[in-house]
């Protein structure tokens, strides 16, 4: 394999969330520092000491269409969206099928569906039950609605990691590039998970804010104040691409996905490792991986979820990681906006993450009114311009970390894509 076939770029994004049903009205959002967290009117939330969320902005039915749309769960409809604006946003590229793999995954799969099926079951008999309903509870439903409309036949995987499972899966797109078996993935994550069986059980496990009375100020990374994260649910979706496939058709490269580093805290099922060396080694992984120096990087989207223990046990991890230079890194937590989007939300951050490298602008972190005391690092509290370090070797750099139930950690790198010289030209010298 040549070098030139080991870079991986970035060709097309694509992305429904609480701030818009795409890419470009959740980024133009996101830069305006807009919450997508509201108070939920559905009747099941009277009972739960959590009622608000960030429900999509868009309803997927209306892209997937009514007759598919009986067949899909929620999340995976939210993948199909997601993975149709990436695919037309790269161009629609022509791929031999078993060159063309996808890698899309949920943190929890079908879970409405799943309960959808238990209550029909229950109440109407087993003869009643949809016929789809094991294809849309399983995890890797979303992977298998993508492949087939796509005719990806490279593999179609869906690696879950809680609420790592999106970046888990950008990462293992970028292997299967790298080793030779595909040319183009369509990789990324998932999930539609508001509904009264999770928000109560994350509520037993005192997890969630109960700002109800103040929804758009609820998900406060890094802040004080903040008292749990905010249940969001959406999709992002990447299209991966070996350099010389796209520069073989002409693409446009919104970045290079440059690397991904992995740990797992072996700690709690449910808690980081106090120490947050786990989420360090993943950093650094992604970093080394990558081949980027610490220095290169002008910006981490943090995982940032507003827990109380979470938020400065990720601060300090970057403050390791990076060292002198954590000062002059800008970190923002997107999820201040988006909510937490599980196994969706590494994938929209990585779309969020690109989108910040090829517009040289790092979007804001809102609801930060009063820094923790435990937090010394670079927290944006508005849209922050985005240039390379003076003196700095090698192009441009963002991180962006996703961690999960389970003690999974994924960082992944993305830097600029600088085209190389023309031949015969004076930079060849």
């Amino acid at each position: 394999m040549s070098n030139d076939q080991a870079i991986v770029v970035v060709t097309g994004l694509g992305a429904t969330t609480p701030l818009g049903g795409d890419v470009a009205s959740t980024w133009s959002a996101m830069l305006a520092g807009t919450s997508g967290v509201r108070r939920l009117t559905e009747s099941w939330v009277d009972t739960l000491p959590v009622k608000i969320a960030a429900p999509a902005a868009a309803d997927p039915v209306a892209v997937v269409g009514r007759v598919q749309a009986r067949r899909m769960d929620r999340c995976e409809q939210f993948a199909l969206v997601a993975a149709r604006e990436a695919w037309a946003d790269a161009g629609s590229p022509t791929v031999e099928p078993y060159r063309l793999g996808v890698a899309v995954s949920s943190g929890i799969g079908g879970i409405g569906s799943t309960i959808t099926a238990y209550d029909t079951l229950r109440e109407r008999g087993w003869d009643r039950i949809s016929p789809y309903t094991v294809p849309m509870l399983m995890p890797n439903g979303s992977a298998g609605w993508i492949s087939i409309e796509l005719g990806a036949k490279a593999g179609a995987h869906a690696l879950v990691s809680a609420c790592a499972s999106g970046a888990e899966s950008i990462g293992y797109g970028i292997d299967m590039i790298r080793s030779g078996r595909a040319d183009v993935v369509v990789a990324g994550g998932t999930e539609a998970a508001i509904m009264a069986l999770n928000v109560g059980a994350f509520a037993a496990m005192r997890a969630m804010s109960t700002r109800n009375d103040e929804p758009s100020r609820a998900s406060r990374p890094f802040d004080k104040g903040r008292d749990g994260f905010v249940l969001g649910e959406g999709a992002g979706v990447l299209i991966l691409e070996s350099l010389p496939h796209a520069l073989a058709r002409g693409a446009r490269i919104y970045a290079v996905a440059a690397g991904a580093g992995y740990s797992a805290d072996a700690f709690h099922i449910s808690h980081g490792s106090p120490d947050g060396g786990g989420v360090s080694f993943a950093m650094s992984a992604a970093l080394k991986n990558a081949a980027v120096s610490p220095a290169q990087v002008t910006h981490v989207n943090a995982h940032a979820t507003s827990t109380p223990e979470g938020d400065p046990l990720e601060a300090r991890a970057i403050e390791t990681v990076f060292g002198d230079s954590s000062s002059s890194v800008v970190v923002s937590a997107t999820k201040s906006m988006t909510g937490h989007l599980l196994g969706g939300a590494g994938a929209v951050e990585s779309v969020a993450s690109v989108k910040a490298l090829s517009d040289r602008v790092a979007p804001p972190t809102i609801n930060l009114d009063d820094l923790d005391d435990e937090v010394t690092i670079s927290v944006a509290t508005k849209s922050t311009p985005l240039a390379p370090h003076p003196g700095v070797d090698g192009p441009m750099a963002v991180l962006n970390n996703a961690f999960g139930f389970g003690g999974h950690n994924v960082a992944l790198v993305f830097t600029e894509y600088v085209p190389p010289a023309p031949e015969g030209s004076a930079e060849e010298g």
